[in-house]
């Protein structure tokens, strides 16, 4: 372990400059994607670069290639302890409100800090019906996030879950919903940011040969469920015991399938083979 690393915050592989973060500080046309990197490793690169690829397209016009999105990768996780989080924000330097010249490339900014594994739970959910702009878009400048979840924690909750007009629910403020009923994992449909995580928890339960399938899952549905969870950057599964008046039974054995199928996907190295964390 090198006892000298430290977090860091980079602008496209080099240690920002105040004046290159001045810019951003009230930027709102900007996307995301956020990991757990242990042992100078991670799950799902394949996805995280697949996110920043497809909403650089849909925001910008253009995308950097991914060679060039992992060696600013690499460059802050060399950087830093072997053990901790990783988001990396993709804007442009043009700034917001004005046309962008065509050619105008994007930045990346990257910030790493401790690790995190998220809340131990479990949580009660209260819900909002609240729906994201882009909802497939993992963007930053998202009040009603922290907004719900401070609303729902002063209603005496823990976080909250969003409906959509239809009755929809949908995900959770910073989480994925899924739902299990007995036999199978149920994935909402609805509008809503498909997470990383729960990407490879359902290729990992395709492999394992789990039932899952897709649904609309409303509130009046939720008492016909055996168990909850949500699940993020930081984890896999926390379970869920209430969303709204409605409790949801105990589900241990789920949570414990989520976070076995998240463990099997496959670690992808992010430092060279001589570094301490290999």
């Amino acid at each position: 372990m090198n006892e000298e690393a430290t977090h860091v915050v980079q602008r496209n592989g080099q240690t920002a400059a105040r004046e290159a973060l001045i810019p951003l500080a009230f930027a709102g046309h900007a996307h995301f994607t956020a990991m757990q990197v242990r042992g100078g490793k991670v799950r799902g690169l394949d996805l995280h670069l697949a996110r920043l690829r497809d909403a650089s397209v849909q925001l910008f016009g253009q995308a950097l290639p991914d060679h060039q999105v992992l060696a600013y990768l690499r460059s802050a996780v060399e950087a830093g302890p072997g053990e901790l989080s990783l988001t990396a924000t993709v804007y442009s330097p043009e700034g917001e409100f004005v046309p962008a010249p065509a050619d105008a490339k994007p930045a990346v900014l990257i910030r790493t800090g401790p690790p995190a594994s998220g809340p131990a739970g479990p949580l009660r959910l209260q819900v909002f019906e609240y729906e994201r702009v882009l909802p497939a878009v993992k963007h930053v400048g998202e009040v009603a996030k922290t907004y719900f979840l401070r609303r729902a924690v002063a209603q005496g909750f823990d976080d909250a879950a969003f409906v959509d007009r239809y009755g929809r629910i949908s995900e959770g403020s910073i989480w994925n919903l899924a739902f299990w009923d007995g036999s199978a994992v149920v994935w909402p449909v609805a509008q809503m940011l498909g997470g990383t995580t729960m990407a490879i928890v359902r290729r990992q339960l395709d492999r394992l040969g789990v039932p899952q399938r897709e649904q609309v899952v409303t509130l009046a549905d939720l008492a016909s469920m055996a168990g909850a969870v949500v699940m993020n950057s930081w984890t896999p599964g926390v379970a869920v015991h209430g969303i709204g008046p409605t409790a949801l039974p105990e589900a241990p054995d789920f949570v414990t399938l989520l976070h076995r199928a998240y463990e099997l996907d496959p670690l992808t190295s992010l430092v060279p083979p001589d570094s301490p964390w290999q």
